[in-house]
């Protein structure tokens, strides 16, 4: 019914400004919309995770784990994958809240999308004219990471809403941050916390101090520029701003 009344318009608009060429692309579009819409829902049913895989059990690999090894043939330069999951026990209590103040201080209150930090976040980009910050949970950067890709097109957007309502709904608020803490980039091939605090500091995770770990935080925007090997100033900020909050 939409589409019929879209299309009536598009002709009218058409008709109005002589222009049948547009007319015929806008009917072709809508007729080719419902076929399009099917293809995503069979992409969607075909890719949707086995959560049991995922809700118990060993840590698994991420999408991103899996492409910086492919793209290691291509950029012999970059240092060779540092991953070691490791069970949330041996992860600091610190190292958690240091994660939740510097992404997602609603993290136990939203259901996987924090539609404030998105009201928030499209001001803030309108009044910037830029797209300045995003606004995604945790949750959602884990299904990203885990699950598909570093692209900002919307049909991905749209996958990451989609897969984050499933995992929420499969998934203990526990076993996502032992995900994410376990992939999530901190430096050129340095994936997960135990990685991380092994190759800067040369300890395990379970030893890493408050302000160790409001460093390992404030990398999380941008791992390979930013981290406390480069200690740029964007990171310098982003560590006093955790602080504050800490």
């Amino acid at each position: 019914m939409i589409s019929f009344y879209l299309e009536r318009f598009t002709r009218s608009i058409a008709r109005t400004f002589h222009l049948p060429a547009i007319s015929r692309v806008f009917r072709f579009g809508f007729k080719l919309l419902p076929v399009l819409i099917l293809m995503d829902i069979g992409y969607l049913v075909g890719a949707w995770p086995n959560w049991s895989l995922y809700s118990e059990g060993p840590i698994q690999s991420s999408s991103f784990i899996r492409s910086y090894v492919f793209e290691q043939y291509h950029h012999r330069d970059w240092p060779e994958l540092r991953w070691q999951p490791v069970p949330i026990e041996k992860i600091p209590r610190n190292m958690i809240r240091a994660l939740i103040v510097a992404e997602d201080s609603r993290f136990y209150e939203h259901s996987g999308v924090d539609t404030e930090a998105l009201k928030l976040a499209m001001e803030h980009n309108l009044s910037e004219k830029k797209l300045a910050v995003g606004g995604s949970t945790i949750s959602q950067q884990m299904v990203k990471n885990v699950f598909l890709s570093s692209s900002r097109n919307p049909l991905r957007k749209w996958h990451e809403l989609v897969f984050t309502i499933g995992m929420e709904r499969n998934l203990s608020k526990k076993r996502i941050l032992e995900l994410y803490l376990n992939v999530a980039e901190f430096g050129r091939g340095i994936y997960g916390v135990e990685a991380a605090a092994r190759y800067y500091w040369g300890i395990p995770a379970a030893k890493l101090s408050d302000q160790q770990a409001i460093m390992l935080a404030a990398t999380l925007p941008a791992p390979v520029n930013h981290n406390p090997e480069t200690r740029t100033g964007f990171f310098k900020k982003r560590v006093q701003k955790i602080q504050r909050y800490f």
